[in-house]
């Protein structure tokens, strides 16, 4: 992991699904109950552990954990959580169903276009991922010619396979599956349907700590991952970016990266 620090600018220089409502509340709403403060709802897309998942039907992870102590630091008040597809989670901001995005979601130039982000705060690559007990043993992006492979739909796993594979004419589009999480592209893995599954590699290691899939090779991208907000709300990314840095400073996102990933 790398705690780079860049801004959002300088990292740049280098719907379909349907919302599951945790808890209800208007956007931007109105005073809380610590005195008045701001409102805000957060979305994710459960299934991208160790970032978010359900554990007995409780929404956990990382990023809920970071957004919750990120926005402690503010002057802003979390009213709740809602859950979408990953894909959904753009146009659910846009559509002011939510405020704010926390679900493991890579800056780049082509979302940086419709929302803003918050400073990075996570790095990844890309990793691999294959059946542990399997005779496929990839080494590198050209052995996954041919072979089926999966991704959860509009993430980057989803573009590396696009980019480094289809357009080039390395794999049929027929031989692509896309899925509404990870956790079902790796059960469609574990049951031989596909050969591989492309993901980022915090995930990756997660699956393969949990079940039998293993990770073949990682693809570097060199991805950071940052909260989306509305593009013109820039005194609520400001306050965010402060809450993040405050967090950092402190010991609560060692905590929280020692918790989720072990010790970094």
């Amino acid at each position: 992991m790398s705690d780079n620090g860049l801004s959002r600018r300088q990292y740049l220089s280098t719907v379909g699904g349907t919302a599951v409502t945790v808890s209800l509340a208007g956007c931007f709403g109105g005073g809380g109950g610590d005195g008045g403060a701001t409102e805000i709802t957060a979305g994710t897309a459960p299934g991208f552990p160790p970032f978010e998942m359900k554990q007995d039907g409780e929404l956990v992870g990382f990023d809920i954990d970071l957004l919750e102590a990120v926005v402690d630091e503010t002057d802003y008040t979390l009213a709740g959580w809602e859950e979408f597809e990953f894909k959904s989670l753009i146009p659910a901001l846009t559509n002011e169903n939510i405020d704010v995005v926390a679900a493991g979601m890579t800056i780049n130039d082509e979302r940086d276009e419709t929302i803003d982000f918050t400073d990075p705060y996570y790095s990844s690559n890309q990793a691999i991922v294959v059946r542990e007990d399997g005779d496929f043993s990839p080494e590198s992006m050209s052995d996954l010619s041919g072979r089926p492979i999966g991704a959860q739909k509009g993430t980057t796993g989803e573009s590396t396979v696009q980019s480094e594979l289809i357009e080039p004419g390395n794999l049929d589009e027929s031989n692509y599956n896309s899925y509404g999480n990870y956790v079902l592209a790796v059960e469609d893995l574990q049951n031989g349907n596909i050969d591989a599954v492309v993901i980022d590699e915090p995930v990756a290691q997660t699956f393969a700590a949990q079940r039998p899939v293993t990770i073949a090779f990682t693809y570097e991208t060199g991805e950071n991952f940052g909260f989306g907000v509305r593009e013109g709300d820039d005194e609520f990314t400001q306050a965010l970016n402060d809450g993040l840095s405050t967090v950092r400073d402190g010991n609560t996102y060692q905590d929280l990266t020692n918790k989720w990933f072990g010790q970094q």
